[in-house]
């Protein structure tokens, strides 16, 4: 009799998982046979990647769900297991970002009366109060699972959950007597039956009331932030903006949500100013947790704010308002469609003035024709030093015209969005979330997803440590997922300092030598990934060096197949 262990990996292939990101322990024998008697059989099952550790298996499906859409599978021991998921299921939560996360449970059974009880010491320290409390703050839908009967139903629903927007990760857990239960060959489920929900769209007097203020708007501005995620609503953005000359901004980009060399295009933010709300009478707000730091840049009380989100309550962050005016429950890529086909049908009647649209199209031009040649003059090489500015246009000058973008500079996220200069979408991602870690594990998933392509994450330093390096480039030499990675070394967390300088800058604090978040003299970053993983190892302390070492390394990734990282260190702070 096939087991319950044998239903959970059919229903995983029935969902469409090509992958279990796995953290083994003592609760996954069932799982373990189960996998073993599907390749002795030749029953189709997802792929098992061995992950040395949980957050590594979290942010490698993150990448992966980022990269294609597709939730997969992380497998992860009790509470010990899941307690290292970490930061990562944060980032998979604040992101949007759909997985399956599956832990197991102590036995719960002691003395032989079901196949699976315990037989280790580990399982009565290992049994705890709470299990899934561990993660009910971040995860759309938590459960146990009782009996093998139901458990593709199970599996399926809460798959379903995890890809209907507002997309996230699930938990389900199970212990090993029910895994090890035997239960009758389960047919196939149906999969018409366990869809996402699909896209919601606005109510059409909303998509003409947006589209009659942006039509008539003197200043009308789009800001979003992981619009991005799909890339159908770019492409439907740059059509309404190329329309009727809307200016574009991004607030802490997640994705491309459109060209950095489009004329239309403003800039980025994460917490400084946005030099183009003060002007903008009609903002239009697509897929933002943040559109603006309101103690920093706010919009004119005159304006009209509408916006469109899968989330626009934000219903799990406990403060959070923005003057929205309009707010709507929509995808933004279907609510797009509806606004450029109300667009377009007023263009077909003489109800856009071009006269406007001309103007609006100037102004902006010219703003993007300024930022661009400010941009250009801050990343001149100065001497010997590497500044992010310059590193970050090297970069871009080695990338092939395929190259998949990571972006976890932190203190550096503005200058890589700023002068990496991604203009295709879905070529540009970020984590979201709060939580430092996920660019490494993250290219694994990322280049999993896109064999054929180059992959490149930039990262800071104290990123690149929280990753858990280590555990990434094992796998990514073991599941052959070689990408170029480049660490911006400013020795220390940034982060930290400059905040706590923006509310004491005249302090003591300012005039401390030693803030304690500094790394000088830092480990060997790339000498961890050659190590663990085979990596190209390169520390570039001058610009004179940086161009052959960049060379090397994307030429190592695409000849050698091998991971190459290159250590660049920045001025410190």
């Amino acid at each position: 009799m096939p087991t319950a262990a044998t239903a959970f990996l059919s229903a995983l292939q029935e969902a469409g998982v090509s992958y279990i990101f796995a953290n083994l322990g003592t609760d996954h024998p069932p799982i373990l046979e189960a996998l073993a008697e599907a390749h002795a059989t030749g029953r189709p099952v997802p792929q098992l990647v061995t992950c040395p550790h949980e957050m590594v298996a979290l942010t490698a499906a993150h990448g992966y769900a980022q990269a294609t859409g597709r939730a997969q599978a992380v497998l992860v021991h009790v509470d010990c297991g899941t307690q290292s998921l970490a930061g990562a299921v944060h980032n998979s939560a604040k992101g949007r970002v759909p997985a399956l996360i599956f832990a197991g449970l102590s036995p719960f059974t002691q003395e032989g009366e079901l196949r699976g009880s315990r037989n280790e010491w580990v399982h009565w320290v290992q049994d705890v109060l709470d299990q899934r409390g561990i993660v009910r703050g971040y995860v759309k839908y938590e459960n146990e699972i009782r009996t093998g009967r139901n458990i593709k139903q199970m599996v399926h629903r809460a798959l379903q959950l995890a890809q209907s927007d507002p997309k996230g990760p699930v938990y389900l857990t199970a212990a090993r007597e029910v895994l090890e239960e035997e239960v009758p060959p389960l047919a196939p489920n149906d999969g018409k039956f366990w869809q996402p929900i699909a896209p919601a769209a606005l109510d059409p007097t909303a998509a003409a009331l947006i589209g009659d203020h942006l039509m008539a708007a003197h200043r009308p501005l789009v800001i979003s932030s992981y619009l991005g995620r799909n890339p159908a609503a770019v492409r439907e953005l740059i059509t309404l903006c190329h329309t009727l000359a809307i200016g574009v901004w991004t607030s802490v980009p997640t994705y491309l949500d459109f060209p950095a060399d489009d004329p239309l295009y403003l800039g980025n933010q994460v917490n400084g100013p946005n030099p183009a709300l003060p002007e903008a009478d009609a903002v239009l707000v697509l897929d933002s947790d943040v559109p603006w730091i309101p103690a920093v840049s706010k919009p004119s009380t005159a304006a009209t704010i509408y916006h469109v989100d899968v989330d626009p309550l934000k219903e799990h962050m406990p403060l959070w308002y923005f003057p929205m005016q309009h707010s709507f429950r929509a995808d933004a890529a279907t609510a797009l469609r509806q606004i450029n086909a109300y667009v377009a049908a007023a263009q077909a009647n003489g109800k856009v003035d071009p006269k406007l649209v001309g103007e609006r199209r100037s102004h902006y031009t010219a703003m993007h024709a300024v930022r661009m040649q400010e941009l250009a003059a801050r990343e001149t090489r100065h001497q010997d030093a590497i500044t992010p500015e310059h590193l970050t246009a090297r970069v871009r000058e080695h990338l092939p015209p395929d190259a998949l973008v990571l972006n976890e500079g932190i203190t550096s996220h503005n200058v890589i969005a700023d002068h990496i200069r991604a203009n295709r979408p879905g070529s540009l991602f970020a984590a979201a979330g709060g939580s430092i870690g996920w660019s490494t594990g993250a290219a694994v998933g990322i280049k999993l997803a896109n064999p054929d392509k180059t992959v490149v994450a930039l990262t800071g330093d104290g990123s690149y440590m929280e990753s858990i390096p280590s555990a990434a480039h094992w796998m990514a030499r073991q599941y052959k997922t070689p990408f170029v990675q480049v660490i911006y070394n400013n020795r220390g967390w940034k982060a930290p300092k400059v905040s706590a300088l923006a509310i004491h800058p005249e302090g003591f604090l300012s005039k401390a030598s030693d803030l304690g978040v500094t790394f000088d003299p830092p480990p060997d970053y790339s000498g961890i990934a050659a190590a663990a993983g085979g990596a190209f190892a390169s520390t570039v302390r001058q610009a004179c060096e940086l161009d052959g070492a960049l060379e090397e390394a994307f030429r190592v990734v695409r000849q050698e197949q091998r991971c190459a990282v290159v250590d660049v260190w920045l001025p410190g702070f």
